[in-house]
Formats: C-alpha cells, sequence, structure tokens
C-alpha cells in the first residue's frame, strides 16, 4: 500500500508558524477526537511560503 501526503489547507509566512501546527498536530490531535498522523512535516512551496503535510 502506497501512502501519500495530505497537505494542510494553509500556507504560513513563516516557518515557525509552519512548525507550530505541525507540533500542535504531532501532540495535540487526540484532544479534538482524530488520530494522530504518523509522520508531520513541514514544506516550503515554490512562492517561499511554509506548509504542513502529514501521513496518516
Amino acid at each position: 500500500m502506497k501512502l501519500n501526503w495530505v497537505y494542510w489547507g494553509k500556507l504560513y509566512e513563516s516557518k515557525f508558524q509552519a512548525g507550530c501546527l505541525a507540533k500542535r498536530m504531532e501532540e495535540d490531535w487526540w484532544v479534538y477526537g482524530y488520530e494522530c498522523p504518523q509522520t508531520v512535516e513541514v514544506f516550503r512551496s515554490k512562492k517561499g511560503k511554509f506548509g504542513v503535510r502529514y501521513m496518516l
């Protein structure tokens, strides 16, 4: 089975902002009843903004 990345729907101006979301996804998603992703990654878009992608 091939795993695919799921991309968060918003891009951020700074790597810090995207990193905060990524850490929250890793640590706090269980609070909201979601399955915690196994891999979370901050990436840089072609236009220079930062985003978060993850695999469940």
